[in-house]
């Protein structure tokens, strides 16, 4: 039997680990937590139609977009494949120009995005970048950040079980916590553009993106690019990084071949 004195030693240790690894900004969940929080949320969105309408009737868009993050999920830097949901869901908002992932790799794509974008290989990168957000674990990593290091040392020694059904329900209000930093940003736009270079699509495709929000940032679509801004911030440092990184690439160069601009086109006049 553990004596109450080595059992309190044993927590301090274990705190005190903890604490080292919240200050170094360590990710102490488990792949399988990820999964769970992302499953939990998902349903907390279904269950929300009027925020988050469901595409509805159209198994062909979500095939469509499916059948893009399959490509993207075959490339070599891909980890956690087979070990997160990586599914894929419409929501039918026009007005909204967005997409996001949440924790195990559950991504959402607005049909408000897929109008505003011009090609197939733009939404690739998109989507490549939501992946890399799963992959590189950014929401439970800001998780560890926000709730601290005393509530998740309940959730490691199992003292907390009613603490994830909380989590979700913070993760879900407003989707606060999916709010990515300038750095998790960056990191998201090298891993898409590393994971698009082992497919037919142009690596770069998320500069046009790029280029048609600046374009488009302060004038009359201004507003509808609020929400993704607020999630996805976007600056020049943001821009020169992706630039430097195709740089590195020895600047591919796009074409009709490797964007699939016709053929998205026809995608959207179905949409």
């Amino acid at each position: 039997m553990i004596s109450k004195g080595y059992r309190t030693k044993l927590y301090t240790i274990i705190a005190t680990m903890i604490l080292f690894a919240f200050s170094c900004a360590v990710n102490i969940f488990p792949d399988s937590e990820d999964l769970k929080l992302g499953k939990q949320v998902d349903e907390e969105i279904r269950k929300n139609p009027k925020e988050y309408p469901i595409l509805a009737g159209r198994a062909d868009v979500k095939e469509y977009v499916a059948s893009i993050g399959n490509k993207i999920l075959a490339a070599p830097a891909i980890q956690k494949r087979g070990v997160y949901a990586y599914q894929y869901e419409i929501i039918a908002n026009d007005s909204v120009v967005n997409a996001f992932c949440t924790p195990g790799g559950y991504i959402y794509v607005y049909t408000g995005l897929m109008k505003f974008i011009d090609d197939e290989a733009t939404l690739a990168g998109i989507i490549g970048h939501e992946i890399a957000h799963a992959e590189r674990r950014h929401a439970t990593k800001r998780m560890t950040k926000t709730y601290g290091a005393q509530i998740l040392i309940g959730l490691v020694l199992g003292e907390k079980p009613s603490q994830v059904a909380e989590i979700t329900a913070n993760l879900f209000t407003g989707l606060a916590l999916l709010a990515n930093s300038r750095s998790d940003e960056t990191e998201a736009d090298e891993f898409s553009i590393k994971y698009l270079a082992s497919t037919n699509y142009y690596p770069g495709a998320i500069t046009s993106f790029f280029k048609k929000m600046q374009d488009k940032r302060g004038g009359k679509s201004g507003g509808t690019l609020e929400r993704f801004l607020s999630t996805h911030p976007l600056d020049e440092d943001r821009v020169k990084h992706v630039q430097d990184v195709l740089g590195k690439m020895g600047n591919p160069v796009q074409t009709e071949a490797n964007t699939f601009n016709a053929k998205y086109q026809e995608f959207k006049k179905k949409l």
